[in-house]
């Protein structure tokens, strides 16, 4: 009966420690209190923080196909597809196909979303800030770029 005892507590404490050291689980929890605090502080942007990273990586882009924008977002395209047809729907971005090759599909803001995308930007520099005061931006940047190699 005593090894049953031993056996939880055990199986306990090595989860335990898994999860205080385990580095995807803290990437995890970090994304999301970081995503929720920007959330929160971007509320009244007119933009979700997702959609805000979508148009912000538009907006950044020297090659404007969704192949290219899927790959810099490490998304498939179906996903970044949807999302995308929600942002055409609301008139913030425009999606059309090269005329020299059908497959290849381009997207790019509208003046609306250019629009709202800078509305955002001025929120996000406040939050950002703000963040900046409690979280290190620098070291997650860097960790963002060390990742890259992974």
């Amino acid at each position: 009966m005593s090894k049953k005892m031993r056996s939880p507590k055990t199986l306990r404490t090595d989860a335990q420690a898994a999860l205080e050291v385990c580095a995807g689980w803290n990437v995890r929890l970090v994304a999301r209190r970081i995503t929720q605090f920007l959330e929160q502080r971007m509320e009244g942007s007119g933009l979700s923080f997702a959609q805000f990273g979508l148009m912000a990586e538009i907006a950044a882009a020297a090659d404007d196909t969704i192949t290219a924008l899927a790959e810099r977002m490490e998304l498939d395209q179906s996903t970044l597809s949807r999302t995308l047809r929600t942002l055409e729907g609301d008139g913030l971005v425009e999606i059309a196909m090269v005329e020299s090759d059908q497959r290849k599909r381009m997207v790019w803001l509208t003046e609306k979303g250019a629009r709202r995308l800078e509305a955002a930007l001025a929120s996000w520099r406040l939050a950002h800030t703000e963040l900046g005061k409690i979280v290190s931006t620098d070291l997650v940047r860097r960790l963002a770029l060390e990742a890259e190699r992974i």
